[in-house]
């Protein structure tokens, strides 16, 4: 990881020399800390390390991801000057006190603080959208949060805590046009499509093969050209020729694969949706609008107020996000709302850290 801290330039708390700060974003994927000037926010070193949820993850394994991120962004000739630390964990809340996953949280975090050799002194615990909500410009306190990336959920923030959430309620009760969403209504749209009920789509093709179906099982089987035995089957108007034999072989093998995986997995069929709507696929395109009237309609629960702010992450809502334009437009045009992205909570955490000095 990039560290630009001077590593010859050692001292404590008590030598006179600036004040450092540790700021942590510890989500379901993988966990990273910053360690930043006190006074400026200035970024000095970086370091990551594995899966940080504060109430999936056992303690131990978590201390130990903790402990290894902080020791790649701290140098240990640092780590006298450390005066705060701040984390956002995903599975975690600063709203309640005996919150689960903020006690979690908190005694993994003093330990692996303790390990590496950091005695800081207040150790601040938020969620990690809290954190990333921190991360906007001018490290607001009020406003509404939203993640779209595999789950979606949104939250009003208010003094930098949450005092709503709408969603956020996993892959089988809610996620609404989350990543795990979108990849769920291509599947079914693949299915529709072979057994009948459905338009032709072009992502029976493509979500086939990412799931590893042969390609005699696809639409025109993978070779252009009709069976050879029996007569031709009447194809879906517009669409390429599939025999009912051939989709109720489909069907028979894409089933099995969908549920060989974890129900997330199938969020990493959702850029498969956003390259076939950009090709025009009116199936496609209408998974996507639907997603982001669904993510409209999570804001909307939160009875925002015209102007408000909504700060936003995850790999939905990015630059190059599929929803990132048409999100923006609907919560301009229907709730007379701006949106904000930023790319996770480390500065975010980095900012609350500050706070604390």
């Amino acid at each position: 990881m990039n560290n630009d801290f001077n590593q010859e330039s050692g001292g404590n708390r008590n030598s006179g020399e600036p004040e450092l700060v540790v700021g942590l974003d510890a989500g379901g994927t993988r966990t990273r800390a910053v360690l930043a000037a006190a006074a400026d926010g200035r970024v000095l070193g970086e370091g990551a390390a594995g899966p940080g949820n504060a109430l999936t993850v056992p303690l131990p394994r978590l201390t130990d991801h903790l402990a290894e991120a902080v020791a790649q962004a701290v140098p240990e000739s640092a780590r006298g000057r450390v005066a705060a630390v701040a984390g956002g964990f995903a599975g975690a809340t600063g709203a309640t006190e005996d919150d689960p996953g903020r006690l979690n949280a908190l005694t993994a975090l003093t330990a692996a603080l303790r390990r590496v050799g950091i005695a800081t002194g207040p150790i601040g615990i938020s969620s990690d959208i809290e954190a990333a909500f921190a991360s906007a410009p001018g490290t607001p306190a009020d406003g509404l949060a939203l993640v779209a990336g595999t789950g979606a959920v949104a939250m009003r923030i208010t003094g930098r805590r949450c005092t709503a959430t709408v969603d956020g309620d996993g892959w089988l009760l809610g996620d609404d046009g989350s990543g795990f969403w979108i990849g769920r209504e291509a599947v079914r749209a693949a299915l529709r499509m072979a057994d009948g009920r459905g338009g032709a789509t072009a992502l029976a093709g493509t979500v086939g093969r990412a799931l590893g179906l042969p390609g005699e099982v696809l639409p025109y089987g993978g070779s252009g050209a009709p069976e050879n035995s029996g007569a031709p089957e009447k194809p879906y108007e517009g669409a390429p020729y599939w025999s009912r034999t051939r989709r109720e072989a489909y069907r028979m093998r894409l089933l099995p694969a969908v549920m060989a995986e974890p129900p997330t997995r199938l969020a990493r069929l959702a850029p498969l949706v956003a390259e076939s709507a950009r090709e025009k696929d009116p199936v496609a395109e209408a998974i996507l609008v639907e997603a982001v009237e669904r993510l409209t309609d999570t804001i909307r629960a939160l009875e925002p107020r015209p102007g408000e702010r909504v700060v936003a992450t995850g790999g939905l809502l990015g630059p190059d996000g599929p929803l990132t334009a048409p999100l923006t437009a609907a919560l301009r045009n229907h709730l007379g709302l701006t949106l904000d992205w930023v790319a996770d909570g480390c500065g975010g955490a980095v900012a609350l850290a500050r706070l604390l000095v």
